[in-house]
């Protein structure tokens, strides 16, 4: 029942890993970040990335001993994304556990199943992000929930316990403590687990459990808040770094919008519960209140992305999984007729069919919104050693960070301070006349920018940026890439005469 949706998800995680050694632009900040020093990663979170501060000392201590294992062997992109797979692998083990213990083995083995085939699942079991560690410590921390709860009703002690429940006070205050801190955890990796809370809340007031269970999951949830308060509010300093976020993206309101209408209609199928949690009561908030409150967040201050949480699948796998172990049950079981449950099988299979070309795309570079390796590439074909460099926005210059090699013997002209020694993600940049003038004594310059169509930035910076290259520079040669254009221009007349394509 565990082991093989947690082999299936980790055959799914390992299967185009290296996605052709591409890497996208936040994947490219983990990587950075990791191999910093913790004073520098210390002194850098003071300034930006706080709510990933955890995360990437965790990345820090697992490339310290990485890179001296099997660094050389296995490539810095198989250990950028090793410790997600791992954490997608915990969680589909745990997610199958879960469901059996919510409504019974089978359950549990098609919960677990269903976990590992989502293609979102599959999305950030290969990304070295947060997101899958997140995802592994909500499942385990409600799976100490509902254990904490109490056993299954066809579980008869042995033996009465001695008076005093001295016997399964301690056993019930150790799951407290667990699943405080699993969320606790969880929370410090990603502020955002924090709405896996209103979803279990909703799960104890849906189980009409005792009030002592009540006020000891009161207990654990006001802990965590209160550890989590300080960090959250410093945390609200940055908030420009999310500035670009506008409406939610199309496509992931409707991925989520297409799981919460097939979970709750997995969830009219009847199952019998076998726990005071029942299945319904934990899947449904799970699969639909993280989302909708942070998307009723987002009409305040833009706030939706989908991967923020992602844990929200984990209620589409317990009550899908629970329908389909229902609807597949033995020929002949509850009226059941070999032909019906043929058809179910064949259902299945189309399901799984039509979802492989989403695998497929997902494992190829195209599956994110850029690629560093291909845009490092690009830059060392079009520049020479002493060109200058731009980076249009700034913010581009982590592109920079996982293949430093290819931008070597080049002249970032905009560049004031490194990303290391100003405590930055993307370095300090001069003033706008100082980078003109660099400009202007440049007879070659490549720029790594946005490709056209995107908004563009209204600094001091940027704007000199562009108006020096419209009035100075001349296009020589330009390549798209995922994500990215990369053109080499030349100067046009100007002292010395202009450059060479």
């Amino acid at each position: 029942m565990v082991l093989v949706p947690a082999g299936l998800m980790f055959f799914l995680g390992a299967w185009g890993i290296r996605r052709q050694d591409a890497i996208w632009r936040d994947e490219a900040v983990t990587y950075d970040m990791a191999h910093r020093s913790l004073p520098d990663l210390g002194a850098t979170l003071l300034h930006a990335d706080v709510v990933h501060g955890l995360y990437y000392a965790l990345m820090h201590c697992w490339f310290a001993v990485y890179d001296a294992a099997l660094g050389d062997t296995l490539g810095a992109v198989i250990g950028l994304r090793l410790p997600s797979v791992v954490a997608m692998t915990a969680a589909a083990a745990g997610v199958a556990l879960l469901g059996q213990r919510l409504a019974g083995p089978r359950a549990g083995l098609c919960a677990g199943l269903t976990f590992a085939l989502i293609p979102v699942v599959q999305q950030y079991a290969q990304e070295g992000r947060s997101y899958a560690m997140v995802c592994a410590l909500v499942v385990w921390a409600s799976y100490l929930l509902v254990l904490a709860a109490g056993p299954a009703p066809d579980h008869r002690p042995s033996t009465a316990p001695p008076r005093g429940g001295t016997s399964r006070s301690r056993p019930r205050r150790a799951l407290w403590w667990g699943y405080t801190a699993l969320l606790l955890l969880a929370c410090l990796l990603h502020e955002f687990a924090s709405l896996a809370l209103p979803a279990h809340g909703a799960a104890v007031v849906l189980a009409r459990l005792p009030r002592r269970f009540r006020r000891a999951w009161l207990a654990a949830a006001g802990t965590v808040l209160a550890v989590l308060a300080p960090i959250a509010v410093f945390s609200t300093r940055q908030s420009a770094q999310i500035s670009w976020l506008m409406w939610p993206d199309p496509l992931q309101l409707l991925t989520f919008a297409v799981l919460a209408v097939v979970g709750v209609l997995c969830a009219r199928v009847p199952v019998r519960s076998r726990g005071p949690i029942g299945l319904r009561a934990l899947g449904l908030p799970l699969l639909l209140l993280p989302t909708v409150l942070l998307l009723l967040l987002s009409n305040v201050e833009p706030a939706y992305v989908d991967r923020y949480v992602l844990y929200y699948v984990v209620g589409f796998a317990l009550v899908a999984g629970a329908a389909v172990a229902r609807l597949l049950r033995p020929a002949g079981a509850a009226g059941q007729t070999r032909g019906r449950r043929l058809r179910r099988l064949a259902a299945v299979g189309l399901v799984l069919v039509a979802l492989l070309p989403v695998d497929v795309h997902l494992r190829s570079p195209d599956s994110r919104v850029d690629d560093v390796t291909a845009v490092a590439q690009a830059v060392r074909q079009l520049s020479e050693p002493g060109d200058g460099l731009l980076f249009t926005p700034s913010r581009r210059r982590i592109w920079r960070a996982t293949r430093p090699h290819d931008f070597r013997g080049l002249h970032d002209l905009a560049l004031d301070e490194s990303p290391v020694a100003s405590h930055t993600l993307y370095g300090t940049e001069r003033s706008g006349d100082e980078i003109r003038d660099r400009m202007l004594a440049s007879r070659r310059i490549v720029v790594a920018g946005d490709p056209a169509g995107q908004p563009a930035d209204s600094s001091d910076q940027e704007i000199a940026k562009r108006a020096t290259l419209r009035s100075a520079f001349a296009v020589c040669r330009s390549t798209e890439v995922r994500g990215a254009r990369v053109t080499l221009y030349v100067r046009v007349g100007g002292p010395g005469g202009g450059g060479h394509c």
